[in-house]
C-alpha cells in the first residue's frame, strides 16, 4: 500500500485480516484483527491476545488503540494529552465470522479518540458506519 494515499476500506480490511493471522486465541479459537486510519495517515493494527486467565485478555481494537498511543507522541511534558490522535475509520476482521462488530468495551475506548468510522467485512464487502451508529449517547472526556 502506497504511504502517500489514504488506504481504501478495501485495503484497511486487508490489514485487519493480516492483523487477525497474528492474533493469540489458543482459548476461543476467535482470532481477531483491528486496523486503525489515523488522521495523519498512519495505519495503525492490532490483534486479539488471550490468556488463562480470561479477563486478563485484551481485544484486538483495545490493542491496536493502545499500540497507537504508546507508538506516537500523544502526552505532553505534564502528562496531560492535548495531541490525541483522532481515528479516522477501525476496520475490523474476525477470521470466523463475518462481520466482527466491536465489543461495548473496544466502542467506548474508541470513543475516546474520535472514532468516526467502523468498518465491517459483510459477505466479503467492506461495510460502513458512523462511530454514532454504534455507541449513541456516548460517554467521553468533555464530560469530565
Amino acid at each position: 500500500m502506497d504511504a502517500t494515499k489514504t488506504p481504501t476500506d478495501v485495503e484497511l480490511l486487508e490489514k485487519a485480516r493480516e492483523a487477525a493471522h497474528h492474533a493469540w486465541a489458543p482459548y476461543s479459537s476467535f482470532p481477531v484483527g483491528a486496523a486503525l486510519l489515523l488522521d495523519d495517515g498512519r495505519v495503525i493494527t492490532g490483534s486479539n491476545v488471550e490468556n488463562a486467565s480470561s479477563p486478563l485478555g485484551i481485544c484486538a481494537e483495545r490493542n491496536a488503540a493502545a499500540h497507537m498511543i504508546t507508538s506516537g507522541d500523544a502526552t505532553a511534558d505534564d502528562g496531560h494529552l492535548p495531541n490525541l490522535p483522532v481515528i479516522r475509520a477501525v476496520a475490523i476482521v474476525g477470521l470466523k465470522a463475518e462481520p466482527c462488530y466491536p465489543c461495548g468495551a473496544c466502542r467506548q475506548v474508541l470513543r475516546e479518540f474520535n472514532c468516526e468510522r467502523v468498518i465491517v467485512s459483510v459477505d466479503g464487502a467492506p461495510r460502513s458506519f458512523d462511530f454514532s451508529e454504534i455507541l449513541p449517547h456516548s460517554f467521553g472526556p468533555e464530560a469530565l
